[in-house]
């Protein structure tokens, strides 16, 4: 399998954020933790065992344990700093799981970094009892596309040619598309988009640097970044998404997926021509087979 992402590497990004504290760099995890418990609370049902997958931070088993939605959680992680009290030091690639033994598996702003997504989803649907739940945050398509246009024309400027800077994000369809995939009932895939403001590109890319969030692409340029360039990226930036005020924008587009692992009591799609009444007569109109013109 192509690797997309350098782990290790983005394992060392991460270290670096946890020990600077992120600072308020935490809005978009915040963000995408609420999104997703504000999901689960319609659910209206309680969840015996939960796995945290991989969300960057204890945040989201810290707010699920509080919710009172579910009895016990437990986090799987690459980083032993970022387990918390209850964790499993583990790889989200190669789940240590067993099967059908979870209720819930929940994950906020971790799977867009994997490189086998489809393979860690078609894990996580075996990992579920039936009727188990699968919630998850992930960055799309149309993620700082700003900053990836910023840099591609300073580079091609400065450096005649264009480095890979930001993370490719999967489409909306393509990601609700796996969920069936892997197996899951009852797929769902959508997405909220995010705009944040900042006064340069520099501000974003501390925010980003916090995050643990900076490029850690296997074919990422291993040059240091030059001045010129990154002088010229703030200039793009500055002139084609600036708002009024002259502050720049940022967009984030947060991605939900549910997906729900079969159960027999699950409502199923009507076979086909199993219909009891026709469209026709409950629109009122006259059936006409294919290739039939009008008044013939």
């Amino acid at each position: 399998m192509e690797r997309l992402f350098d782990r290790a590497l983005l394992d060392r990004h991460r270290r670096r954020a946890y020990a600077t504290g992120g600072g308020t760099a935490d809005f978009l995890l915040r963000a995408a933790v609420y999104d997703l418990l504000e999901r689960l609370s319609a659910v209206n049902r309680r969840f015996a065992t939960a796995l945290d997958l991989a969300t960057p931070t204890p945040l989201l088993a810290e707010r699920l344990a509080a919710s009172g939605m579910v009895d016990s959680v437990v986090r799987l992680d690459t980083l032993p700093e970022a387990l918390g009290a209850h964790g499993i030091l583990g790889d989200p690639e190669r789940l240590p799981i067993a099967p059908a033994s979870l209720d819930l598996i929940v994950s906020a702003l971790a799977l867009h970094w994997l490189n086998d997504l489809p393979g860690t989803l078609i894990q996580a649907s075996r990992a579920l009892r039936p009727d188990g739940l699968f919630l998850a945050v992930l960055l799309g398509a149309g993620t700082l596309t700003e900053l990836r246009s910023a840099f591609a024309e300073a580079e091609s400027t400065t450096r005649g040619g264009i480095a890979p800077r930001v993370a490719p994000f999967a489409e909306l369809r393509d990601l609700g598309g796996l969920l069936q995939r892997a197996g899951f009932a009852l797929p769902v895939a959508d997405q909220d988009r995010l705009v944040v403001r900042y006064d340069s590109i520099f501000d974003l890319m501390r925010d980003l640097r916090a995050m643990g969030a900076t490029n850690a692409l296997m074919e990422r340029d291993r040059r240091p970044l030059r001045r010129d360039t990154l002088a010229a990226a703030a200039a793009a930036y500055a002139r084609d998404h600036a708002d009024p005020d002259g502050r720049i924008r940022a967009t984030f587009r947060l991605v939900s997926l549910s997906g729900w692992a079969p159960h027999e009591s699950q409502q199923k799609p009507l076979r086909p021509g199993s219909a009891k009444s026709r469209l026709a007569d409950a629109l009122g109109t006259v059936e006409r087979s294919a290739g039939e013109k009008a008044g013939g």
